[in-house]
């Protein structure tokens, strides 16, 4: 079934600090590479939330330097290269962290909205 692209006006915009949430989340499905890691997001979010690779890149850096995932070069059923992201132990305990930093916002800005 093909959904039409949402528009531009209705997508969300990350919160500083969600990417790397998201991106630990989905690669606590199953080791994925960039683009699926990005096209996950997407499907999921039923695509309010885009990741482009100018960002999505450089934190899959930052945290392969905090040891949260691990790399490695693979070949494709197509013959391609890629790099394959793993989900290390810190970075499902990360996880946890940010998830639960993340609820308390959410629920810190749902109080505010709801205005009591």
């Amino acid at each position: 079934m093909l959904v039409p692209a949402m528009p531009e006006t209705q997508k969300a915009s990350l919160l500083p600090g969600t990417l790397e949430m998201l991106i630990l989340r989905t690669l606590d499905v199953e080791p994925m590479h960039g683009y699926a890691i990005a096209q996950h997001i997407r499907r999921l979010s039923k695509d309010a939330l885009s990741v482009e690779e100018g960002t999505l890149y450089p934190a899959l850096q930052r945290m392969l330097l905090k040891g949260w995932v691990t790399a490695a070069w693979r070949t494709s059923g197509t013959g391609r290269r890629t790099r394959v992201y793993t989900l290390t132990a810190a970075g499902r305990r990360q996880l946890g962290v940010k998830q639960e930093k993340f609820n308390l916002t959410f629920a810190a800005i749902a109080r505010v909205m709801k205005g009591s």
